[in-house]
């Protein structure tokens, strides 16, 4: 009897975990990116609170913060400012969806992009990339793996193009613009690791300072679990942690039946 106690109390820790992992995953997740090449760092307050997102730099990417999901207004201010507010919005988050709030256009023209991010993780052997063009005075661009195929044709000024698989490697990238096929930015070396999720922006300035680069920014791995992914360890060994459990209690009470029977 003593051991069936213990393994009920097993099971109820495990489903409480498992319950826990669930509700994570009915949360919305939102993070920051500041790719406003002449705007200081920033502070990004939520419903009139600082959440998450505090002294963010020109390429800053934050990590991604949980909200219960609902309707925010969010107000982008110089860091320890109240005021001006370059950037103010309602932004509407959807449980179980993560999202890309990006910073873009030079001060004067500051305003947010809104991406919804797939952190599914790719398959084995693959990496999943997307390409956000954050670059107030480039014109569209094509994004070439060097002495290789196109990965994005025609990207335009503060559109994101949707992921591409990819095999897990080292690439050697171009950037090149649209209309003269002329190599704007090389990107060497960009590192993309099995079953992990990236993404791309473009920013700084074409013809001025801070130049144009690339950032990347790794989203999802096996590593770095989104809530919202479509595996979730917790879930995954939870659930075989309450198959063992009731089958151990079975086993448990099938013997304690033949012990009485006899």
């Amino acid at each position: 009897m003593k051991r069936v106690a213990i393994l009920v109390s097993i099971f109820a820790l495990v489903l409480a975990g498992a319950t826990t992992a669930l509700a994570a995953g009915h949360m919305a997740r939102v993070r920051v990116v500041h790719a406003s090449p002449d705007a200081p760092a920033v502070d990004v307050w939520v419903n009139d609170a600082i959440i998450a997102f505090s002294n963010a730099p020109f390429k800053g990417i934050t990590k991604y913060a949980e909200l219960e999901p609902a309707t925010y207004n969010v107000k982008v201010v110089p860091t320890g400012a109240t005021e001006p507010a370059v950037i103010e919005a309602d932004l509407a988050l959807e449980g179980g969806t993560d999202y890309t709030v990006v910073a873009v256009g030079k001060l004067a023209d500051i305003e947010p992009i809104v991406l919804v991010d797939d952190n599914t993780l790719p398959a084995a052997g693959n990496a999943h990339v997307r390409f956000v063009h954050a670059s107030p005075d480039a014109p569209n661009v094509d994004i070439y793996v060097k002495d290789g195929p196109a990965l994005f044709i025609n990207v335009p000024f503060k559109q994101a193009f949707p992921y591409v698989p990819v095999a897990a490697g080292t690439y050697d990238l171009e950037v090149r613009i649209h209309d003269s096929g002329a190599v704007a930015l090389e990107v060497p070396g960009l590192a993309l690791a099995d079953r992990t999720v990236y993404t791309v922006f473009a920013m700084g300035l074409a013809g001025g300072e801070p130049s144009l680069m690339a950032v990347p920014s790794v989203d999802a791995s096996p590593t770095l679990l989104p809530a919202t992914g479509a595996e979730t360890p917790a879930l995954i060994y939870a659930a075989a942690l309450i198959g063992l459990g009731l089958a151990l209690a079975a086993g448990g009470l099938a013997v304690r039946r033949r012990l009485v029977s006899q």
